[in-house]
């Protein structure tokens, strides 16, 4: 198994249950405003560090929460840049909580301590045709999946933001068909805006994978919804990256 190329090992490891993650001291190299009301973070890792990750994957940054205090939470890797030694996550600028604020304030030379990679919410390429679901949280690791999928692969990408002035456009070599959910002033959380789009989509014929990612009780409904209509469990990747009233924490939703 040694002898498979760094990407099949993670998968591997990822079959395997949860890897110990690796930790890493990083330094700011920038930051900067980026859509969808995101703060991306370029940050330096360490040289010969080997670091390596799947698209989708994310790291856990122990954040400032003040007074000497620190959070772990979890930001999707964005992008990554070998030659440089950098990888960018975006933070989603969400009101006065510590990633906002440590990414708006976040300068040239800080340092941050994260460990990762981590997630189980990565591209299956057996799949004969491939669902995604998440809102503004979920963007980053959308959009770096689909820029990295293969050319003959065909995938359905739903996103929930507050209105078309949130829409990104999402670069992809594969067959793409994106469809913009607007909540149109309701707040983000439990709804059945998400849940309703997916009732009315007709599952391809073939293998799909499903990949439903964004707020715990939107991604459980989904899930369930999905297995009612004959998805297998292990078709299904699925995590809750936020809930109402809770700052950081992330939810495995296999049930």
């Amino acid at each position: 198994m040694d002898n498979l190329p760094q990407g099949d090992l993670l998968q591997a490891a990822l079959r395997r249950g949860r890897p110990k993650l690796p930790s890493y001291t990083v330094a700011v190299v920038e930051s900067f405003d980026a859509p969808s009301n995101m703060r991306r973070v370029v940050l330096s890792l360490p040289q010969g560090s080997g670091f390596d990750y799947l698209p989708g994957q994310a790291v856990v940054m122990m954040i400032p929460t003040g007074e000497g205090e620190f959070g772990r939470r979890d930001y999707t890797i964005r992008t990554m840049d070998r030659q440089a030694g950098t990888i960018s996550v975006d933070i989603l600028k969400h009101g006065e909580t510590p990633g906002p604020r440590w990414a708006l304030s976040a300068r040239p030379g800080d340092r941050i301590d994260i460990r990762g990679p981590r997630g189980r919410t990565v591209f299956q390429k057996d799949a004969d045709w491939h669902l995604f679901t998440g809102d503004e949280t979920c963007i980053p690791a959308i959009a770096h999946i689909a820029e990295t999928m293969p050319s003959d692969a065909k995938a359905f990408i739903f996103l929930e933001v507050e209105g078309s002035d949130y829409e990104v456009p999402l670069e992809s070599a594969a067959d793409l068909e994106v469809r913009w959910l607007h909540r149109r002033g309701e707040p983000a959380g439990p709804s059945n805006l998400m849940a309703s789009a997916i009732a009315d989509f007709s599952l391809p014929a073939g293998r799909g994978q499903a990949y439903l990612i964004g707020e715990t009780s939107n991604v459980r409904r989904q899930r369930h919804d999905l297995i009612a209509r004959g998805l297998t469990r292990e078709q299904i990747l699925s995590e809750g990256y936020w809930r109402p009233g809770r700052i950081g924490g992330h939810d495995h939703v296999d049930d």
